[in-house]
């Protein structure tokens, strides 16, 4: 029973969810959707908390540029370049049938520093917020203070007294490993079963505990966190409740608007901006959205993106359940290839925070996952996790004449520049095998 009705009852009232249990793509617009200006409080959190972010990482920004050489460049700056895909815009129309008036453009937080994933924005940024704060507190780093002192032996001996967890299915796990081992503190990370091999590897590297679960997602983050309770010079860094990790992601969208301006894109509600998210617990897109919001209020519409075989945040916001439901509950088995979205039960904080901010969310089937990784490999050169295309159809799954309105359609790719060469290379391989089907036009549902 869920909420005090079978899952027959929920199938007869919510019909979407039979399609969802029979794992077809669906595409599902938000009924619940208010103005930005109403919805951005939902989430309990303002333009300070955001700005309160941003600023912690340009405090430590000349630490991040002295220990990590891939942040120099930009001076400790941890960010991704914006780049137009114009041969995949076609592409998307002839596999699709669709037509997309704007132009279709990639953040590629697929290739950003430190970890090459987007969760180097939120989990860097937790780390860094539980380092400052432990540091100000013993008195060894001043807010004033050139960072770099972090590095000194007072600050090492503190942090080497100190724990962190962390539950992930792998992105996260590096980014907190790597960011907290640099620091000297002591790191576990809790993996679940569908972790790869090689991020467990280039973490025990760094001298991180990995934790193997022979589980899903969720109770390798269920286990981290009874763990971490027990222990009261350990930090849990909570994928599915924390506000740290959600601001982290946020800062995102007020550096997109720097990039958006000297590419000469126009946002505003003549020309709206259509973000395309993939979509796991839910943190990173929630995050990112939910900066968006704040900076182009209603000129922008966030869509989140995720696999047949996981979609909780979709069935979380559909049933209105959010956490209190997961996939399994109504047999869907929470496997999929897209390791990154493997999450079996959405964040409730999250879901909440995105009740009525994000747009819409559409399921993809992993065997499009690679075809579109594959396309993308073969138009534009880029080679990325399966997870990280999630949002390369989403101008596809628009109400009917959206896409072909003036706008911009952006695609935000998660992930894939830490994977070795020759598993991006078997993923190549087996989405050229999946590619060749003609126009695929899934069935969309909205009030």
């Amino acid at each position: 029973m869920l909420a005090g009705r079978s899952v027959e009852q929920w199938l007869h009232t919510h019909p979407l969810l039979r399609d969802m249990v029979a794992l077809r793509e669906v595409t599902w617009f938000n009924p619940s959707l208010a103005p930005a200006a109403q919805a951005l409080g939902d989430a309990g959190l303002g333009r300070a908390d955001v700005d309160a972010a941003a600023a912690r990482l340009a405090r430590f920004a000349p630490w991040l540029a002295q220990t990590f050489p891939d942040t120099a460049a930009a001076a400790g700056v941890i960010e991704s370049p914006l780049r137009e895909l114009p041969e995949m815009h076609d592409v998307l129309q002839r596999r699709y049938g669709v037509r997309l008036a704007g132009p279709l453009w990639a953040k590629l937080d697929s290739h950003l520093p430190v970890s090459g994933s987007i969760k180097a924005r939120g989990g860097v940024h937790e780390v860094l917020q539980h380092a400052e704060a432990l540091a100000l507190r013993a008195g060894v780093l001043r807010q004033t203070d050139d960072y770099r002192v972090l590095a000194r032996p007072a600050a090492r001996e503190l942090f080497a007294a100190r724990r962190l967890a962390v539950g992930s299915t792998g992105n996260l796990g590096l980014s907190v490993g790597i960011v907290g081992a640099a620091l000297g503190l002591s790191v576990t990370v809790h993996m679940s079963a569908d972790a790869r091999e090689w991020k467990k590897r280039r973490l025990r590297e760094r001298g991180v505990t990995v934790v193997e679960h022979a589980a899903d997602y969720g109770d390798a983050v269920r286990e981290g966190r009874r763990q971490a309770l027990q222990d009261a010079a350990c930090h849990f860094v909570d994928d599915e409740r924390s506000r740290e990790l959600f601001l982290g992601y946020a800062v995102a969208a007020l550096r997109l608007r720097g990039q958006l301006d000297a590419a000469g894109v126009r946002v505003d509600s003549r020309h709206p901006l259509w973000v395309y998210l993939p979509c796991g617990v839910g943190g990173g897109p929630g995050g990112v959205a939910f900066g968006l919001k704040l900076v182009f209020g209603d000129a922008v519409h966030c869509v989140f993106a995720e696999p047949t075989h996981a979609p909780c945040m979709l069935l979380g916001l559909h049933t209105g359940l959010h956490d209190a439901v997961s996939v399994q509950d109504f047999g869907i088995d929470n496997r999929t290839a897209a390791d990154g979205l493997a999450v079996g039960r959405a964040s409730g904080f999250v879901a909440g925070a995105m009740r009525r901010l994000v747009d819409a969310c559409y399921t993809v089937d992993d065997d499009e996952l690679f075809a579109l990784l594959a396309l993308l490999d073969w138009h534009e050169g880029l080679r990325l996790e399966p997870s990280a295309v999630a949002g390369l159809c989403g101008p596809a799954r628009l109400r009917p004449g959206d896409a072909a309105q003036p706008g911009t359609h952006l695609v935000w790719f998660t992930g894939g520049s830490m994977v070795p060469a020759d598993e991006l290379q078997s993923y190549v391989q087996r989405g050229r095998r999946e590619r060749q089907p003609a126009a695929r036009n899934p069935g969309a549902y909205w009030p």
